[in-house]
């Protein structure tokens, strides 16, 4: 993968000097107007693990039940309805939901262009992602679930495997346990590079990080066709999978 592509577009490089004030749980936010006037915008991480789904913030869109990370099914009204979704084989209900687009509106009428990039869709440090909550049977929320967005262009799923370096530093790069996965019959890297990786940390005696990396072509997968001899389009897989789960006391 050339270097060029790595560190485009801008925000990427902005996100990263970002990563040194990033805590648990601390959002990361994007430098407001000197005039004040851009609207708030939550983030997943605004969410705090051991809340009650009555207190949670109320500033997301598109509530629905989760399907493992997936795209959304049974839509829900807001996070008490999370009951209403099948408990995963852990007991934990998965609410998806999505960033609140006021911001990428304010962003356009104000013709920001890179504020208009930057606000779309439901991101994290610049990669369109899936997100969810996972909330026990008490209706406390005890999970967060973010998965790399696969409907992305080309180009932003062939970066998607570099969003676990942000999810390092956002927790720190060290005490990870990591098992990197041999290849499969017929698997194969993408310009050069192969990951299949899963990692686990513990970040308090209660609070568990998990994280899961794959970047490679499945079987029947190539760069180029096989007939025609043209370079293909999409045919490898990139995708991260978070999760960060605290147990009940």
């Amino acid at each position: 993968m050339q270097p060029s592509r790595v560190a485009s577009p801008v925000w990427r490089v902005v996100a990263a000097s970002l990563l040194a004030a990033a805590a648990l749980g601390a959002p990361i936010a994007a430098a407001a107007p000197a005039d004040g006037a851009r609207p708030a915008r939550l983030e997943v991480w605004d969410l705090k693990l051991g809340t009650r789904v009555a207190e949670l913030p109320d500033g997301f869109i598109d509530y629905a039940c989760g399907t493992n990370g997936g795209p959304p099914s049974a839509p829900l009204a807001d996070w008490r309805d999370f009951a209403r979704c099948r408990g995963e084989p852990s007991g934990l209900h998965e609410v998806y939901f999505r960033y609140d687009d006021e911001l990428e509106y304010w962003a356009k009428a104000n013709h920001l262009v890179a504020q208009m990039e930057q606000f779309s869709g439901t991101k994290t440090y610049g990669f369109p992602i899936t997100t969810s909550a996972l909330i026990d049977d008490q209706g406390v929320l005890r999970g967060v679930r973010v998965v790399s967005d696969p409907r992305g262009d080309t180009q932003n799923r062939d970066e998607a495997y570099l969003l676990r370096n942000f999810l390092n530093s956002r927790f720190g790069r060290e005490s990870w346990t990591c098992e990197r996965l041999p290849p499969e019959d017929g698997e194969t890297p993408v310009m050069g590079i192969f990951i299949k990786e899963r990692c686990r940390k513990e970040i308090d005696a209660d609070t568990t990080a998990s994280l899961a990396t794959r970047h490679l072509r499945k079987t029947g997968q190539s760069q180029f066709d096989a007939r025609t001899g043209r370079e293909t389009a999409g045919q490898f897989e990139s995708n991260v999978r978070f999760e960060l789960v605290r147990g009940s006391r």
